[in-house]
């Protein structure tokens, strides 16, 4: 497997700069975050040579766009709504293909009230098998988080067995299973195994606020766990670390880095 992070690390940080942080620290790759006014300049109304420009950048440096990641959700009961979130998908699944990352995160979005599970599912599953050929055809994964309304993974394994499209996929954030919907990690790999294309981590302890994020090895998420069951599947897409809003990037992205990785020797030493 291989270990990237997400720029909500280093938001005020440039291109450049994001790829030079990724390798100083030994980062496989970088996925930056679209539609959060990062400073990396990874948008839509990018220019072609702007992206051109980035793609080689990134190249050169070594470092893989392991994923764009984005604010897309699919649960607007305004049909007017619904269709802009779809026109953005399309956009950006073509900034993706052309500052080369071969996945792009989405959420399925927050159920609306008076919306069914099953009516919700139904909804996501439509959009999705929409985008599908479009993102195939870019070279593009779509990957759906769990997150928000979809925090439960046997939830998010029924949508995505429901589009049954290879270019559908998950992104395995494995907090939000364990946090939200009181799932094992187990559990959640289990419900997810087939899908999983792409995984957030990040670990976080129970304090006065909710859960709070701390180091890896700290807090309530199983990290060495999720490390043993992806390489029981010979997992060789990023683990991207996301971290919003927490200690100076100089500070966290050596050390959760380092926890990973020992993980990772660990686990292989065992097997």
């Amino acid at each position: 497997m291989k270990f990237s992070f997400m720029t909500f690390s280093c938001p005020q940080l440039t291109w450049g700069e994001v790829l030079g942080v990724a390798k100083r620290f030994g980062y496989d790759g970088v996925e930056p975050r679209a539609q959060a006014n990062h400073a990396h300049g990874i948008e839509v109304a990018a220019s072609p040579g702007q992206r051109a420009a980035a793609r080689k950048m990134a190249e050169d440096a070594g470092i893989a766009v392991s994923c764009l990641a984005t604010s897309c959700s699919y649960m607007a009961t305004d049909a007017a709504a619904l269709a802009r979130v779809m026109a953005d998908s399309r956009a950006l699944i073509a900034l993706a293909h052309d500052i080369g990352a071969p996945a792009m995160r989405v959420f399925g979005g927050a159920i609306p009230q008076g919306m069914s599970r099953e009516a919700a599912e139904r909804q996501l599953a439509e959009c999705l098998a929409a985008l599908a050929p479009e993102a195939a055809a870019a070279g593009v994964t779509l990957c759906v988080e769990t997150h928000d309304s979809w925090c439960d993974a046997r939830h998010l394994a029924r949508v995505l067995a429901r589009v049954a499209h290879p270019s559908v996929q998950a992104n395995w954030d494995i907090m939000h299973p364990v946090n939200a919907a009181g799932m094992t990690m187990d559990e959640a790999f289990e419900a997810l195994r087939p899908y999983i294309r792409h995984c957030h981590f990040h670990d976080g302890a129970r304090g006065v606020k909710g859960l709070e994020l701390c180091p890896i090895g700290q807090g309530i998420i199983d990290h060495r766990r999720a490390v043993q069951l992806l390489q029981s599947i010979g997992f060789q897409g990023h683990m991207s670390g996301e971290w919003i809003a927490w200690e100076p990037w100089q500070v966290h992205l050596p050390r959760e880095l380092a926890t990973m990785k020992a993980y990772v020797a660990s686990v292989t030493r065992d097997a």
